[in-house]
């Protein structure tokens, strides 16, 4: 089933919303400022997407810099960590679907996915 990490507050991950229920499409919304992706979720994305765990975080929070996430030693568990317990950090919107996954930053990338 296609999965939406969805922050409500951001005007990109409302519109990728909007997207997704345009196209009719049966969803699930995962409102991960509320319920943090654990570690596996995490790893799992980053597989998807094929990116490093540096590659998802949001570089322009003040908690980024504020935490030294900017630090280029830290490990990937490390940045995993942070994005656990500082789940604001987690770039969005993020849609999974089957064996594929994209940061749907503009939303219309998600047609690329559908």
């Amino acid at each position: 089933m296609l999965k939406i990490y969805h922050n409500n507050r951001c005007s990109k991950s409302r519109e990728a919303l909007a997207l997704l229920t345009e196209k009719g499409l049966e969803f699930e919304v995962v409102y991960y400022l509320e319920t943090p992706p654990d570690q596996a979720t995490l790893q799992r994305l980053l597989q998807k997407l094929g990116y490093s765990a540096r590659q998802l975080l949001r570089h322009k929070e003040t908690e980024y810099s504020q935490s030294g996430l900017d630090n280029p030693a830290l490990t990937e568990e490390q940045l995993i960590a942070a994005m656990i317990a500082m789940p604001k950090l987690i770039e969005r919107p993020i849609v999974e679907w089957a064996d594929k996954a994209i940061v749907a930053r503009p939303p219309e990338l998600l047609l690329e996915l559908l």
